[in-house]
């Protein structure tokens, strides 16, 4: 019985983790046409019905495509980096209590704070590795954006832990059954998506892969599959943080399809983010988390607390 339920565990793990990247390749897509829509184009149309199966033909295209290794790179590091971001935005995805036979645990908050602070290594590592100065000053600008913006991210998070009072992700569903977090606060919803960009490397937060002045940022010396993975765990980390994002704030009906048309709303508008915004500077960056999201997401913290404390000493 052990044996069946183990399998049936990893059977699941499988399929959502082929269900993840087949989507995370349909958010390329959708991406490309946003974007062709928004700059008045068509967009990818040329392959198959209305550039449909455009993704799968890019991934065979970067795949069969030659490795290249820098003399000077330290190569372990260097190979495996993108092998573990990947690894590492995947594994995320246990912690969303979908209903089937996966794994489901009581501190999935936890789960996900830790597993996306390691996300920074990898990225530091690939950074690091390609020793190269532009892909150095790319990992280090990543790294610093991405620890800055995680404050704000944790505090935000801590404010709903003290609401639910627990660190089940299961509870969100509970607690916004008459009415959604969305609208208990407005201003953390909308902290927590800016706080999502900076956090996933996207415009206008795009500063690791800054073509201006860095070429492309830490990935500046990967191609082939080492740079279609580092592609795939960027894209998958959009698509979970959408699915967070309406875990947190939408309602967390895992069962309903208007949950999944909330998830595709959210992914839509990172990319409109992309093609209607310019790029940040470095120091308003900094300046807008210490001194913008820091303040108020604590104030939010002690004022949920307050709350919290308020209700509890009139229910005794």
């Amino acid at each position: 019985m052990y044996f069946l339920d183990l399998l049936s565990m990893v059977v699941s793990l499988i399929i959502m983790v082929v269900c993840v990247l087949v989507g995370v390749a349909f958010l390329t897509l959708l991406e490309r046409k946003v974007l062709g829509y928004i700059q008045i184009r068509k967009g990818p149309n040329k392959v198959g019905f209305m550039g449909v199966p455009q993704p799968f033909s890019d991934a065979i295209k970067l795949f069969s495509k030659e490795q290249t290794n820098p003399i000077m790179s330290n190569y372990w590091s260097y190979y495996f980096s993108p092998v573990f971001n990947l690894f590492l935005a995947l594994f995320l995805w246990v912690c969303i209590p979908f209903f089937t036979v996966l794994m489901h645990f009581s501190l999935g908050m936890l789960f996900f704070l830790c597993c996306s602070s390691l996300g920074v290594y990898t990225i530091m590592m690939a950074g690091w590795s390609s020793n190269s100065n532009y892909s150095l000053l790319g990992g280090l600008r990543c790294v610093a954006q991405t620890i800055s913006y995680e404050v704000s991210l944790a505090l935000i998070l801590l404010s709903f832990l003290v609401l639910i009072s627990g660190m089940n992700i299961f509870d969100l569903y509970f607690y916004q059954k008459y009415v959604w977090f969305f609208f208990v606060g407005i201003p953390l919803a909308m902290i927590w998506f800016v706080s999502s960009l900076a956090e996933t490397n996207r415009t206008p937060f795009d500063f690791a892969e800054g073509e201006s002045e860095l070429v492309s940022g830490f990935n500046i010396e990967y191609s082939s599959g080492g740079f279609a993975l580092i592609f795939l765990a960027e894209y998958s980390n959009i698509l979970f943080m959408s699915f967070f994002f309406s875990l947190m704030f939408l309602g967390a009906d895992l069962m309903s399809w208007g949950f999944f048309l909330k998830v595709v709303f959210i992914s839509f508008l990172f990319i409109w983010v992309r093609g209607t915004l310019p790029r940040f500077r470095y120091d308003k960056l900094m300046y807008l988390a210490w001194k913008g999201f820091l303040p108020v997401s604590l104030n939010y913290l002690f004022y949920f607390f307050g709350l919290k404390l308020l209700i509890f000493s009139f229910l005794i």
